[in-house]
């Protein structure tokens, strides 16, 4: 029989202390995208698993949320989240959920209760644009109508089951549209790296009556022709920004090079900045730059990436995010 001393009660409590901090490390790693993110989970499943309606995992993309150099997570991963008797309130996670602009994707601000983010920032998606976003020219691909049925998370990869409207008639365009915006959004998350589709339950591995092949999980980098030549991942539309702005993303670009504007409200044009991607001339590299700008007024303006055409040398505007500037 053991003694009760004090050292060995203080050695009880050093033993709860570190098993509880190692616990909650694997959580830290699952920070949702809101302003910023970063990559890096454990393998195997997540300990956040969407199944049926409920269940989630958190988070931001391996590619396009790049490590502290590119982007940092601002956002600690859920410690509580409401129980069946109600009594703890959810955590809130800003995610964002990816529109249209054109026919490219385009992320949108969401919040979102943990620790079901993937099923509410799916559910968010099959929404559609809200009336801020539809007056900024946001659309969706996705047929009104559709329905989440699961999300289960494993290994990096997010089985999604939806409903049948999911594949209702649509050109080539629009199929590969839908598809890549429901990969984008769930590849916010740190925990998934790629998707893999279910019909009513059954395992897609034809797509639509264009037949697209989906026979394994799809990525990022299959949906590049939907991908704008330079994605803008924060700050995200409808955002308040002061300087210095901190903007992060992707591109494939001649060179990797483009450049990045900012509009004030008097439309007096605050900055204009060279940046350079990780990659360019085909291949999507990482980009993230703090960029001092000089609003004469605040309120609603722009931020425009565009690049010089190596062709005419004219600016070619890329993608355009309104914000709201303040001095």
């Amino acid at each position: 029989m053991f003694s009760d001393t004090p050292y060995a009660r203080r050695a009880r409590h050093h033993r709860s202390t570190v098993v509880t901090a190692t616990l909650a490390l694997p959580l830290l790693t699952l920070a949702a995208c809101g302003t910023t993110t970063a990559p890096g989970t454990p393998a195997g499943t997540s300990s956040l698993v969407d199944s049926g309606t409920s269940g989630g995992t958190t988070g931001a993309p391996p590619s396009a949320c790049p490590a502290p150099t590119s982007a940092a997570p601002k956002a600690a991963a859920p410690k509580s989240s409401a129980g069946a008797s109600g009594t703890s309130a959810a955590k809130k996670v800003r995610t964002a959920v990816y529109f249209l602009h054109g026919a490219k994707v385009s992320p949108a601000p969401r919040t979102v209760a943990a620790p079901a983010t993937a099923t509410a920032a799916l559910r968010a998606l099959l929404a559609g644009p809200g009336r801020y976003e539809g007056s900024r020219s946001r659309t969706t691909a996705i047929p009104p109508g559709t329905e989440l049925r699961s999300v289960a998370v494993r290994n990096h990869v997010a089985t999604v089951d939806l409903s049948g409207r999911y594949d209702d008639t649509g050109g080539s365009g629009s199929m590969r549209a839908r598809l890549a915006q429901v990969v984008f959004t769930l590849t916010r998350f740190p925990a998934v790296h790629k998707v893999a589709f279910e019909i009513e339950g059954k395992p897609v591995t034809y797509f639509g009556p264009q037949r697209i092949v989906l026979n394994g999980p799809v990525g990022r980098a299959d949906f590049e022709d939907v991908s704008p030549a330079v994605l803008v991942e924060s700050p995200l539309l409808g955002d308040t920004v002061r300087t210095p702005l901190r903007v992060w993303g992707s591109a494939n670009t001649f060179e990797a090079e483009f450049r990045l504007k900012v509009t004030d409200a008097a439309g007096h044009k605050a900055a204009d900045v060279l940046v350079r991607a990780t990659s360019g001339t085909g291949t999507r590299g990482a980009f993230d730059v703090t960029v001092p700008y000089r609003a004469v007024r605040s309120g609603p303006g722009l931020l425009t990436a565009y690049f010089v055409s190596p062709k005419d040398g004219r600016p070619v505007t890329v993608d355009t995010v309104p914000l709201t500037v303040n001095r």
